[in-house]
């Protein structure tokens, strides 16, 4: 794994990433396709569009992770697409432009309730982009995803797919928003989907429905610990 000089996978809250390692320890599924090379790449997707700061466009690396000039001229090929996609959807554009980048929250004491039984969970997220109330009126945010999706309904199939839907809202809950996005740009032909979310939609309370039962299961797992 490469060195991240950012201390946020260091952090002992539960994190969606942990709700997804324990989903696939209690029900594996067939992986389709190289899912440790796809998150690699997605890294450094993120990286260029969200921390420039840790990328070297020169040694082709983010932080010490190498990367190939094909790699990176694909990836900006996709930043590309984004920006250009930004020049007719204006709130992308104000996304791009007033967004904070990687911001992280966390929450020491978060309520849930699985089968009507309440139980607590330290928590945390790190948003791709986070739009506060000072600049747009309202606290929410979004995520940024690569995706080989080549057409909106393949898009939207992998939302649940990839449960995308669940850490959605996770973030929400955590940040107590009630809008949320995500924006995806396929790494087969560069099209850039997007996905609008409000609390109560059906995205939301599916997304829901999955980390309730899964952060049930982290916590009495840790029960027993």
């Amino acid at each position: 794994m490469s060195y991240n000089p950012d201390t946020y996978y260091l952090r002992s809250e539960v994190s969606n990433s942990d709700l997804t390692t324990l989903k696939n320890l209690l029900h594996p599924r067939i992986q389709f396709g190289d899912r440790e090379a796809a998150f690699r790449f997605g890294s450094l997707v993120d990286a260029i569009i969200t921390e420039p700061s840790r990328v070297n466009y020169y040694r082709f690396t983010v932080d010490d992770e190498q990367y190939t000039e094909d790699e990176f001229r694909h990836a900006q090929e996709m930043q590309g697409a984004l920006r250009s996609e930004a020049m007719h959807d204006q709130f992308l554009f104000a996304v791009l432009s007033n967004a904070d980048t990687q911001k992280v929250m966390v929450n020491p004491r978060q309520q849930f309730e699985y089968g009507s039984f309440p139980f607590f969970l330290a928590t945390r997220c790190k948003w791709d982009w986070w739009l506060p109330k000072e600049k747009v009126g309202v606290n929410f945010g979004g995520d940024l995803k690569t995706t080989f999706a080549t057409t909106q309904k393949e898009f939207d199939e992998a939302i649940d797919f990839f449960d995308w839907d669940r850490s959605r809202a996770w973030y929400m809950d955590i940040a107590n928003s009630d809008r949320d996005f995500i924006y995806a740009i396929s790494k087969k032909n560069n099209r850039v989907f997007k996905h609008f979310i409000r609390r109560g939609d059906a995205t939301y309370e599916r997304g829901r429905a999955k980390y309730e039962e899964l952060a049930f299961q982290y916590w009495c797992l840790n029960l027993t610990v």
